[in-house]
């Protein structure tokens, strides 16, 4: 099982994806402790699809964002990055403004793979928007 790193945190997790897409899209990680992270995202118009509903994208972005920042932080020793081998979403509702907010908890910390689950919600009334699932290869 992996533990988290103790070289990463909140503020340099975000300072270091600031310059990236989820810079662009304004996530903010906010927390980061063993086998579980959290993250926000506030809702602007660049997020929805024409439409004018929440594109699906916006919201897997930020499930693999924090998926993904969580992998970050508790790769094993030795191991130098990690890719996405498989992710799978289930989208039970939307929203057309307001903020998002998603909270990863580890299924399993392996020493070669890594599997994530993530819950998106409303950040104002906590329903459940996206149930996600992805399985990390430790590289």
């Amino acid at each position: 099982m992996s533990i988290l790193r103790t070289d990463l945190s909140v503020d340099s997790l975000n300072r270091d994806a600031a310059e990236c897409l989820p810079g662009f899209l304004g996530v903010e990680f906010l927390s980061l402790e063993q086998g579980r992270a959290s993250s926000r995202m506030p809702l602007r118009p660049l997020h929805l699809a024409p439409n004018q509903r929440l594109h699906a994208a916006s919201l897997i972005a930020l499930a693999d964002t924090t998926t993904g920042h969580a992998t970050m932080a508790h790769l094993p020793a030795g191991a130098r990055s990690f890719a996405t081998i498989e992710l799978k979403s289930n989208h039970l509702g939307t929203l057309t403004e307001g903020a998002i907010a998603c909270v990863a908890t580890a299924v399993h910390l392996g020493r070669t793979t890594q599997v994530w689950d993530a819950v998106v919600t409303d950040k104002a009334t906590g329903r459940q928007l996206v149930l996600y699932r992805c399985t990390q290869m430790i590289l």
